[in-house]
Formats: C-alpha cells, structure tokens, sequence
C-alpha cells in the first residue's frame, strides 16, 4: 500500500492509501499480449479505462480457498466518476513509472516491539580469488533478485531487495576480453520486477534494457568486457533510486591481461544508504520512505547493508607486515563517500577504479561517488583496530563504520604510547 502523492484533476486524492500500482503500465502491456487476456482493449489507455469501468472482468475464476464468489467488487466506478475525473485517473495510471512510489510513508503512533531478521551483511572477505593467467573466456554470471526481511541494527529490521540475498551483491572477477553470459532470475516470492545494469557492459541500459524481469521469470543477455577496471552494477528498474538504495549493488572487476599485482589479502566493501519509516534507531519492521528518498534524507549510512556489519559482525581482519586491498564501491543511491581509514595512510589509490594508469600515492582520504568505486592498497606496519569511515564525520552516528582488525608484534619504532580511556578507538 501506499500514500497518493497527486492526480491532477482529483485533489481530494492527495494522501489516500491506495494500492500499490506501480507496474502497472508494464502489466497491462503483457496482459493484453496474452491469451488471458478477453476484453476488448488494445491499447493500455484503453485496458486501464475498462479495468475501471468494469472490474469484473480481471477478476480471477477461482481463489485460493475456491471459486470466487459473484459481484465481489464494487459497482461501476462509472456510476460515481465524471468523465473528467475517469480521463484523470486513466492518465495518471498510464502515466506511473513502473516501481515508482512502491512502498509508504508510515506514520508510526507507538513504539514498537523490537525485531529480528535474516542476516543479509556481505563479508568483506567474499570474494573469489584472483584469476590465473589464460586466455579470454565466457564468464556466466548468475545473478537473483531475493527481498529479504532483514536485520538493519539491534532490534531493527528491514525489507532488503538484494542481489542473491546479501548486501551488497556477489563480488564477479573476469578479465579484459572475456565474455561475460549474464542470467538474471527474479525469486518467485518477490514483489516487484527487477533487472541490473552493468557500469562495465557496453551496450544500451548497461544490460537493463534486457532483464526487466518479473518474479519467477528469468532473462539472459551477453556482452564483451572492453574496458579493464572496477565497476558498479545496479537494478535499473524504476524507480531506480528505491532499487538501489532497498540494497540493489555490487561490484565486477575486469582484471587486465597480466591480471593484477599480489597482495596478501584483498575486501570488498560497499556504501549505501537507506530511508526509512522511522527515524534512526527506531526499532521493529521498518518500511522505506519514498519521500525521504526523493529529499535526500536517510535515516541510515550502512557498509555490506547494516549497522555493525563491519564492527560487531564481520570486521576485516590481517596480520602486521601483510599488504591489502580493498575494492571499495558507492551503491548510494546519492551521497558520495570520503572513504578514509583512521591510522592509516593509503599507499596506493586507483583514483575512480582506473587501473590501467598509475595510481596515486600517499593519500589520506579519497572521494568515491554514487556508482562509482575505488582501489586502495597499503602496508600495514603496527597492530590495532583502525576504523573505515566516511570522513564525512556525521555519517558514523547514522552507523557508517567499520573495523580493520591488524594483529601482531608491536612497531615502538613506528609507533609508541599509552592508549586513552574512552577514545573511541
């Protein structure tokens, strides 16, 4: 369900709970395509006009617990509309981007009781290794879109669109050349379609405009890697920007021919946020707020989907004297990241995931934008827990943090003191 923004032509309609219709348009068009179809419409203008003028007609011969019964819907909504209003809301209809407005803006009266979920944070050491010299290939990439009810914070949870069940999405590794075959399933139990656009696919919509897939259905494209780098890949399903901020991201690198230098360890971090219902910290079931969303206004900065997914429940972990990699990504879907690790000092920065020039060297703090990503990579000299922020500070009391736990021998020569209480790291 979901709150009417507008109907121009029906002010009285602004605020009214109403089902949810995004996809409307898109239904229809398949509707009407079908041999279920027995009305007389032909175009989707006119299908929605006799939806409403006669409801009836969609209605199902049986139900779930048997045969429907008669005259279950209202009578003709001709009865009670004029022809102008009727004109409005035909329009409207046809008019609504599919996914737009897909979920509501909740008024919560009371405190609600605390909640728990699926565990859906993506370990940031879930990545596959790196690939072994040969020759270009065809890489099959299998991709689900699962929604999940999922734990955001202690107490809190969340309905989560996700890439195969984790935030952010499975981590894929090809190399330049390799064709990669994309099959892109929409689980039977979702509630909207969805599809993913490849930031690394040259080719219209990234690969969006093939894989608007609905539930239970499954859609395949292919397409060459032509660009060596570290690249995004998103839903592209309207509207777009509640896809990706519902935890619709992940992550593809195109290694070059030689493939890429060795590294003792390598992780997979993304950033996003999310809009919910209720304010940060509220606990029980919260639903996304599609208001906030378009003012840009998150309740919640998240890394791999949740609060304390890199601090209390899958920190990374490396030993003194190991160099690392971190493949670091943006889902957003708008605020872009001052990713920086306090106590640390990036000794290598493949400044927007460009890795066929050099990199940048010694750098504090490095800007990754909404779809975009970065490389880092460092030697870790002394032991302790260093935290991933956004050095938009700000963010860390909305849960943006993350720890990087390094065991081993202490460095006095590096670095000497006694630690103070209550320092917050």
């Amino acid at each position: 369900m979901w709150k009417l923004p507008w109907i121009d032509g029906i002010p009285n309609a602004v605020g009214v709970v109403a089902p949810n219709l995004s996809n409307l348009s898109m239904a229809a068009e398949e509707h009407l395509k079908s041999d279920a179809y027995t009305g007389v419409a032909t175009t989707v203008e006119e299908y929605i006009r006799e939806s409403i003028l006669d409801p009836n007609l969609f209605i199902a011969p049986t139900c779930p617990t048997g045969a429907c019964a008669p005259n279950v819907m209202p009578a003709a909504l001709a009865d009670t509309l004029t022809e102008d209003e009727l004109n409005s809301i035909v329009t409207y209809l046809n008019g609504l981007p599919a996914g737009a407005y897909s979920t509501s803006e909740t008024e919560v009266t009371a405190p609600q009781a605390p909640t728990t979920g699926a565990d859906v944070v993506r370990d940031p050491a879930d990545l596959p290794a790196p690939l072994e010299p040969r020759e270009p290939t065809t890489v099959v990439i299998n991709l689900e879109a699962v929604e999940v009810e999922g734990q955001l914070a202690d107490g809190t949870t969340y309905t989560y669109w996700t890439f195969n069940g984790a935030v952010p999405g499975p981590f894929f590794r090809v190399r330049l050349g390799d064709t990669i075959e994309v099959h892109m399933k929409n689980n039977t139990s979702s509630t909207m379609n969805h599809s993913v656009d490849f930031h690394a696919v040259t080719g219209p919509g990234g690969g969006a405009v093939m894989t608007q897939t609905q539930p239970g259905k499954e859609s395949v494209f292919t397409a060459k890697a032509l660009n060596v780098g570290l690249f995004v890949y998103h839903c592209a399903t309207p509207m777009v920007a509640d896809h990706i901020s519902n935890g619709m991201y992940g992550l593809i690198l195109v290694e070059p021919e030689g493939g890429l230098p060795p590294v003792d360890r390598e992780f997979y971090v993304m950033q996003g946020e999310l809009y919910t219902s209720g304010a940060f910290g509220e606990q029980g079931h919260q639903m996304s707020d599609t208001t906030k969303l378009l003012n840009e206004d998150p309740e919640y900065f998240v890394f791999n989907g949740a609060v304390g997914a890199l601090t209390t429940q899958k920190p990374l972990k490396a030993n003194v004297g190991e160099t690392i990699r971190i493949f670091f990504g943006v889902g957003g879907p708008n605020f872009t990241s001052s990713f920086h690790v306090i106590g640390e000092i990036f000794d290598r920065v493949f400044d927007q995931a460009s890795l066929t020039g050099a990199p940048l060297t010694d750098v504090q703090t490095t800007l990754v934008p909404p779809g975009g990503a970065t490389m880092v990579e460092f030697k870790l000299e002394v032991p302790g827990s260093f935290i991933l922020v956004d050095h938009a500070l700000s963010r860390l009391q909305r849960g943006l943090a993350g720890f990087l736990i390094v065991e081993g021998p202490a460095a006095p020569e590096i670095f000497l003191g006694t630690p103070s209480a209550g320092s917050g790291h």
